[in-house]
């Protein structure tokens, strides 16, 4: 058993002489390539309707969003809104720039691994990374998690490079500077999502396992009461817009999503992801047992990648989830920026699978070998899943707006229905892919959404509409109305309002993945 508890000395010597950052460049460069691969396909969703609807509106506009709604992402907006300006409002563009934080995650966890277990450690996370579904998932979105998860694996190597030695090996004004980058890097994170505050929780605790010197902890105890003092103005904000979050379930009907949703995909990844982070646990295990009967002396220990990993895992999201419990406020997308380190864990896995099964090097490195590429192979059908034209939440938008443009012609009015949830409604679609509505008239329309409070736009009823007399000299109206995937169930939301002003079915219906347009004339 003993293979179990100490390091291979062997791992990493066939890659020694490939330098850390050559790895980790190679592997941010496939992963940015691998998230922005048919990342235009899917149809863009309600969340990201709001970054882009967002990043829209003129400077002025967007603060006064923000004091109402989405101050959260209010960071993330501002940087979204100079970066449609240098490369468009596409799907791919809009995009982007989550591939290229995903890949700055992965290239950060290549170093992560590198720092105990060699190259080859490297190397097979920056695989595992690159395949995780949760960063797949992150890349090819319009939000703000991918860049957490940037934001958490450099800030967690930077806090390791300075408890490990590596900063106190330097100057003490570069080390001051590197404690100062922490803190200002801590709060600019939590500004771009809030809940990356919790990652302290994660930090203090390896700190305090490694038994870090009194002065490191007093360092990062003003570091960290600094970044939470900061965040206050976001934190009051935050709490007054908390109705906005309000669906949120503080108790899951389906238990399991918890189990698979929140970094893997599908059951499938995380019944072999969490077996491998079991076995990759398992040394850690073997050695506090030791410790515990004192068969190890205790004192100073350095930060294993398994400790830093599995209090970076589970700490911030089992606080999120407990505070859930009394106030709804999660979903497993917030614990995004915790995808890193469940890499870092699968990776541990299969490492320590490969010693098991390995009776020498030979054996150790083709059994290391066998387990990553099952696990890729495992991964390799969400990502497929992932790119498929209704992956994003079932948005069948792109194809709303190609059915709108082969079929409404110029002067026909456009009815969306108002009854389906915000990020739902049908009208999004028009403000997503505008070109299938152009030429087309929009009665029900009462304040676009950049001269309102709310990120998206305002609407009449039909009624209301026809008495301000929007409906006069219209002859044709498509109604596109919402399906409840769920229950089948069609809306009908505006279909009397229009019959009671003379317009009639003309019997032709068209059907797409989650919508429905219904043809009207008089």
């Amino acid at each position: 058993m003993t293979v179990l508890v100490e390091p291979d000395i062997r791992a990493g010597q066939a890659l020694r002489a490939v330098r850390p950052w050559t790895i980790a460049v190679s592997f941010g460069l496939i992963a940015t390539a691998l998230c922005a691969a048919f990342s235009w396909v899917p149809s863009l969703w309600g969340d990201e309707a709001a970054t882009l609807l967002s990043a829209k509106r003129p400077v002025g506009s967007l603060f006064g969003m923000l004091s109402h709604v989405d101050a959260v992402h209010g960071l993330y907006y501002l940087l979204m809104h100079g970066w449609i300006r240098l490369a468009g409002e596409s799907p791919f563009a809009l995009r982007l720039p989550s591939a290229l934080a995903v890949g700055a995650a992965v290239a950060a966890v290549t170093l992560l691994a590198g720092r105990r277990g060699g190259a080859r450690a490297a190397v097979i996370a920056g695989i595992v990374a690159c395949v995780l579904p949760r960063l797949t998932y992150a890349g090819e979105e319009a939000r703000s998690y991918a860049f957490t998860a940037a934001a958490a694996a450099w800030l967690t190597l930077l806090l390791l490079w300075l408890i490990d030695g590596g900063g106190r090996r330097v100057p003490p004004a570069t080390r001051r500077a590197a404690w100062a980058l922490y803190a200002v890097g801590m709060a600019v994170s939590s500004y771009l999502f809030l809940y990356v505050i919790t990652l302290l929780v994660a930090h203090g605790v390896v700190l305090l396992a490694t038994r870090a010197s009194r002065s490191t902890l007093r360092t990062w105890a003003i570091c960290a009461a600094g970044c939470v003092v900061s965040l206050l103005p976001l934190a009051t904000v935050a709490y007054l817009e908390r109705d906005q979050i309000a669906y949120l379930n503080s108790s899951p009907d389906d238990p399991s999503i918890w189990y698979y949703f929140l970094w893997f995909g599908m059951p499938w990844v995380a019944v072999a992801a969490w077996a491998l982070i079991a076995i990759g646990l398992w040394p850690a295990w073997r050695s506090w047992r030791l410790r515990a009967t004192r068969l190890i002396p205790a004192g100073p220990r350095a930060a294993s990648t398994r400790l830093v990993a599995a209090s970076w895992l589970f700490l911030p999201t089992g606080l999120m989830l407990l505070v859930n419990l009394a106030y709804p406020m999660y979903t497993g997308r917030y614990s995004t920026f915790a995808a890193p380190a469940a890499a870092l864990l699968v990776t541990e896995g299969i490492l320590v699978l490969g010693r098991m099964l390995g009776s020498d090097p030979r054996r150790t490195v083709a059994a290391t070998a066998g387990a990553t590429v099952v696990f890729v192979a495992l991964c390799a059908p969400v990502y497929v899943l992932q790119r498929g034209p209704y992956a994003k939440n079932d948005s069948d938008w792109a194809e709303v707006s190609a059915v709108m443009a082969a079929n409404a012609g110029p002067g026909d009015a456009v009815v969306y229905d108002q009854s389906a949830k915000p990020s739902q409604r049908p009208r999004l679609a028009m403000r997503t892919y505008p070109a299938g509505f152009a030429g087309l008239k929009d009665p029900t329309l009462r304040s676009p959404y950049y001269r309102n409070d709310w990120w998206g736009d305002t609407a009449y009823s039909v009624g209301q509409a026809a008495d301000r007399g929007r409906f006069d000299g219209i002859e044709r109206v498509w109604v596109i109305e919402n399906v409840d995937l769920e229950t089948g169930q069609q809306d009908e939301w505006g279909l009397d309002q229009l019959r009671a002003i003379g317009f009639g079915e003309t019997g032709r219906v068209i059907d797409t993945h989650r919508s429905v347009i219904i043809e009207l004339t008089r």
